[in-house]
């Protein structure tokens, strides 16, 4: 039988990738952001300027062309990598456009504005704005309390959080449910052993207010509704790296407090989660000295990054910051920490363009609530975990061990 005459039916149009910034071309070809100039400027890459926007552009699969290049050109064609690898993972969950962040479509900042963390985590994991109750039975808060007894005095919280995770998850019988059904009620028993792992906490009231009454002194309470906000505003951030790693945990089909611990990890880098700890010991150093310009040469002077400043993520200003700081400003008890931010943000702006970034204003937040310097490394881990259970949701939907990356060997050949 003849084939059918007539034009064949138009294919649907690829999926445009996200376009990359600046910052992550130059972190995926492992060279420094002039180097990416000197590249559009010799017809290496094409830039685009986004609408209304200052900042370049550029396309991923063009960029992905020009590192498989430069891999064949060096040691005469040695297979070699540098920067990161290229990876598109589609998710319903954040964007990050135009300097503002949104939850499931809602900008963060109103969010946090209008509702609580509980409120917003359910928004996040489940699509609907309900608050979520965030409570662990007797026996399993009895048990994390002794396990967590157990550590060092001088145990960070971070570390005790895993060791909650480890008491919690081998108390619930349905922690291998990775079909998803039972996981918004994972996340409340995660969240609540999180929060049952710090020290002195009551484990009554609002997760803020357990995170205050845990970690600051009496008189911080006024200090409850900024660590709220704080909470709203680190729900989730995309596929930072903690993120990715719970994805790959989650495409392993491991169960929920598996991939919160998995998390965990790449959470206490200093370049990540950790990165607020630094924030408030430098503010903490500039209210004792008073002196912004030699706090900052010192960090310097150590071969230390400014924590605190700039995000690939951002063009302009990071919006979490904004929104954090301006809810500071309304405690007076938070006039000494913004008095710091200021007079620290002065030297920085007189000599670079980078601006204040969410771990700042947390620095910022547990400096003036008389908090522990990882106190901040805390708040991040509890929102966050929210964030990482929700693309282990999404994650349990895809096909299993998608995430698993080949490898190149370029070592030494086989001995014979």
């Amino acid at each position: 039988m003849a084939e059918e005459s007539g034009p064949a039916p138009a294919r649907p149009p690829l999926p445009r990738l996200p376009r990359l910034t600046t910052e992550q071309v130059a972190a995926r070809l492992g060279v420094r952001i002039e180097t990416v100039y000197a590249y559009v400027s010799r017809g290496l890459l094409t830039s685009e300027h986004a609408a209304g926007r200052r900042a370049s552009t550029f396309d991923a699969l063009e960029v992905e062309a020009l590192a498989a290049r430069r891999r064949r050109s060096r040691s005469g064609g040695a297979p070699t990598t540098s920067g990161s690898p290229l990876m598109v993972i589609e998710s319903a969950i954040t964007l990050v456009e135009d300097d503002r962040l949104y939850y499931r479509g809602r900008d963060a900042c109103v969010l946090a504005r209008a509702h609580g963390f509980e409120e917003v985590a359910s928004w996040l994991v489940a699509g609907e704005l309900a608050p979520m109750l965030v409570r662990v039975d007797e026996g399993t808060d009895a048990a994390i309390r002794a396990a967590v007894a157990a550590l060092p005095a001088d145990a960070g919280l971070v570390d005790r959080m895993r060791v909650a995770l480890v008491v919690a998850g081998s108390l619930d019988p349905l922690r291998f449910d990775t079909a998803g059904i039972a996981l918004p009620a994972t996340v409340r028993s995660i969240v609540a052993a999180l929060v049952a792992s710090l020290p002195a906490t009551t484990g009554e009231g609002t997760v803020a207010e357990c995170v205050v009454s845990a970690l600051a002194a009496p008189e911080a309470r006024p200090f409850a509704p900024v660590v709220d906000a704080a909470l709203v505003l680190l729900l989730d951030h995309e596929l930072a790296a903690s993120t990715l790693a719970a994805r790959v945990a989650a495409s392993a089909r491991a169960h929920p407090y598996a991939i919160v611990a998995a998390a965990l990890g790449p959470l206490e880098g200093s370049l990540h989660g950790a990165a607020s700890a630094a924030a408030h010991r430098m503010l903490a150093e500039t209210v004792a000295s008073g002196r912004a310009d030699e706090v900052v040469a010192g960090i310097l002077r150590a071969g230390a990054r400014i924590p605190g400043f700039g995000h690939a993520a951002y063009a302009g200003e990071d919006p979490r910051a904004l929104e954090l700081l301006e809810r500071l400003a309304g405690v007076p008890a938070a006039a000494q920490a913004l008095a710091a931010v200021r007079a620290i943000e002065g030297v920085v702006r007189a000599r670079t363009p980078l601006r204040p970034n969410v771990d700042l204003a947390l620095g910022a937040l547990t400096l003036a609530a008389g908090m522990r310097a990882d106190a901040g490394e805390a708040v991040f881990a509890i929102a966050r975990s929210v964030g990482w259970l929700a693309h282990a949701l999404e994650e349990y939907g895809e096909s299993p061990l998608r995430l698993r990356p080949t490898a190149r060997y370029v070592g030494p050949p086989p001995a014979p």
